[in-house]
């Protein structure tokens, strides 16, 4: 069963998703802090050709599935134009500054 983005525990994690499905560039970026970094399946990646790439230019869209560790790991439901729906893995850092300093995603 689908966790509402609105009733998501963390509230950083819930701008997050958010802001993928509102297609909110923008409101992404103020959640992320300075050097914030990324992986996609174990692998780091440059975080701005990856956001534009597989969320924004793509129409990335997240329904979560399930939420542990306080509300920074997500598992959900993952599509994109590009590579179609996919069941993917989320973890996130945030720091004490509310911001997102790295996530992690890959398939799950």
């Amino acid at each position: 069963m689908t966790i509402q983005p609105a009733k998501l525990s963390d509230p950083v994690i819930r701008a997050f998703v958010h802001a993928v499905n509102a297609h909110d560039r923008e409101g992404f970026m103020a959640l992320l802090a300075p050097g914030a970094t990324m992986a996609d399946d174990g692998s780091d990646r440059d975080l701005a050709d990856w956001i534009d790439r597989e969320i924004f230019s793509s129409h990335g869209h997240m329904e979560v599935d399930n939420e542990s560790a306080g509300g920074r790991t997500l598992l959900a439901r993952y599509r994109n134009d590009t590579w179609g729906e996919m069941r993917t893995r989320w973890s996130f850092t945030v720091e004490d500054d509310g911001r997102i300093s790295r996530f992690e995603t890959g398939q799950a």
